[in-house]
């Protein structure tokens, strides 16, 4: 299988990628010529991690039974100071919602996302720390 992403220039730093017939924006801050039209591109590497593995996670659980009413996914990255300035470490947090949420459940659930499932989760760990944890934030 062989995935393809069509990336167009629109104009100073702005970039309109073709994703799965999906358009994605990006685009730098002014102080970088941009117009803050659109993502930044360093930061969609967040947004594919926290896509792939929440996934995971939601496919997972549904599988388990597991009643949980809301899940949020933040993810906190370090950026080198020197350049090319990259990520070198990233730590993901689960928060979950939900009544009578068995901890046990849900730190199984992640871990099968980050250690078998999550592609995305594989190809960073090659490359910098990639840390997590699970919070139980209570019902909604």
């Amino acid at each position: 299988m062989t995935h393809i992403v069509n990336t167009s220039w629109k104009g100073n730093m702005l970039f309109d990628a073709n994703v799965s017939g999906h358009h994605v924006m990006m685009d730098s801050l002014p102080a970088g010529g941009g117009e803050d039209k659109g993502s930044r591109p360093k930061e969609l590497m967040l947004a594919a991690l926290a896509g792939c593995t929440g996934m995971d996670v939601v496919s997972i659980l549904k599988k388990m039974r597991v009643p949980f009413t809301g899940l949020d996914i933040r993810i906190e990255a370090n950026v080198t100071e020197e350049h090319p300035k990259h990520y070198d470490k990233m730590h993901i947090i689960f928060e979950f919602t939900g009544e009578g949420l068995d901890p046990a459940q849900l730190n199984k659930a992640v871990q099968l996302s980050q250690e078998r499932y999550c592609g995305v989760a594989y190809v960073y760990k090659k490359a910098m720390e990639l840390t997590y944890e699970v919070k139980i934030i209570g019902t909604v």
